[in-house]
């Protein structure tokens, strides 16, 4: 006879992060699985499609990259105040913020044609950090969890759409429909061909990851963001201060978020409408991103590529066996159950061990 033991794991070294990681989403898709063989699917048949219309082909290939933008942008955000133990909930609302401050600058503002696309990111990115910093502001003088007001602050900045596209900006030119006017020539982003990839997006994103690798690996902002992830208290006696860290930390989580947003509306829709054809929740999704890449912004690159499948995915289950496509909230939500679940694991390690003197 014996028992199982548990011990601590100090620092859980990369084989059994990504041990654990592949484990835990191969358990979700294995109880995925189940979900279909709940609407008469084969779970067999299902992954074979998803594989062949996904990956398997060149157009799955520009709709996953394209889904992976705004994934990308808001996961390296989120990240980053991640580590800072500052709980950022609120990447949807600074999406959509960024978006409204872009279409500002493609409808209203009246730059020059040649200014157009630099201003469109410059407000797109400073939108969604205000937005993210009235948190910030909101714990620092009041104390208030940001879980609370970065979440609320969503559906603010969701009505603050609905407003101006039933209101103010309606465009005269969509026949009663809540849309602003199209965005001119000079404030649409390039794309790839005939893709959705707005590739200056792209480019930004892949660039922050970068930047904010280097901020983590190599810069006393980075180092003191560690040290308040681990400890506020070791920090304040450091003599690091809590809410300036957090500020520079938001204004750059935000910012990201942001950068989506005015990516989504000159890119893609090149117009602001319902803030659910803005965001397919991508706001949301970026947070299993984050969780997923370990504090390691590079490998944000690789797991919003891979929510980027699961979007694609659901298009797929949607057009190919009539399931809805909200379904992707219940395939993401049990990733996340079971990544979760996953960190025991991580910093625990079970084994067996026998009884002594059998």
């Amino acid at each position: 006879m014996g028992f199982l033991r548990i011990e601590r794991r100090l620092n859980p070294s990369w084989k059994v992060v990504i041990g654990v990681s592949v484990l835990s989403i191969f358990l979700a898709v294995f109880v995925i699985g189940f979900i279909f063989l709940g609407y008469g699917i084969s779970p067999v048949k299902a992954y074979i499609e998803i594989f062949i219309e996904t990956v398997g082909n060149v157009y799955g290939l520009t709709l996953i990259i394209w889904q992976s933008i705004p994934l990308l942008l808001c996961g390296v955000g989120l990240l980053l105040a991640f580590k800072a133990s500052f709980w950022n909930i609120g990447a949807e609302g600074q999406l959509l913020m960024g978006a409204v401050s872009a279409t500002w600058v493609a409808l209203f503002s009246g730059f020059p044609d040649y200014l157009m696309i630099p201003m469109i990111f410059i407000f797109g990115f400073a939108g969604g950090a205000l937005w993210g910093l009235l948190s910030t502001v909101f714990k620092a003088r009041f104390r208030i969890n940001e879980v609370i007001t970065t979440l609320m602050m969503n559906y603010i900045a969701m009505n603050i759409v609905l407003f101006l596209i039933h209101g103010p900006w309606k465009g005269e030119e969509m026949r009663g429909f809540a849309y602003t006017n199209s965005f001119p020539e000079a404030a649409t982003l390039p794309v790839i061909g005939y893709t959705y990839i707005h590739w200056p997006t792209l480019a930004a994103g892949l660039v922050l990851a970068g930047i904010v690798y280097v901020i983590v690996t190599r810069t006393k902002l980075g180092f003191e963001v560690k040290v308040i992830g681990r400890s506020r208290q070791a920090a304040r006696y450091a003599g690091i201060s809590y809410f300036r860290t957090i500020f520079r930390v938001m204004i750059i989580s935000g910012g990201a978020a942001g950068l989506a947003g005015a990516g989504e509306v000159a890119g893609v829709h090149q117009m602001l409408r319902h803030p659910d054809q803005i965001s397919l929740g991508y706001g949301y999704t970026a947070i299993i991103v984050a969780w997923l890449a370990r504090g390691n912004p590079l490998i944000v690159i690789l797991t919003s590529f891979l929510f980027g499948i699961i979007y694609v995915a659901g298009d797929v289950v949607q057009l190919s066996f009539g399931l809805p496509f909200q379904i992707i909230n219940v395939f993401t939500g049990l990733i996340l159950f079971f990544l979760i679940a996953g960190e025991s694991l991580v910093h625990n390690k079970i084994s067996w061990k026998a009884k002594e003197g059998l």
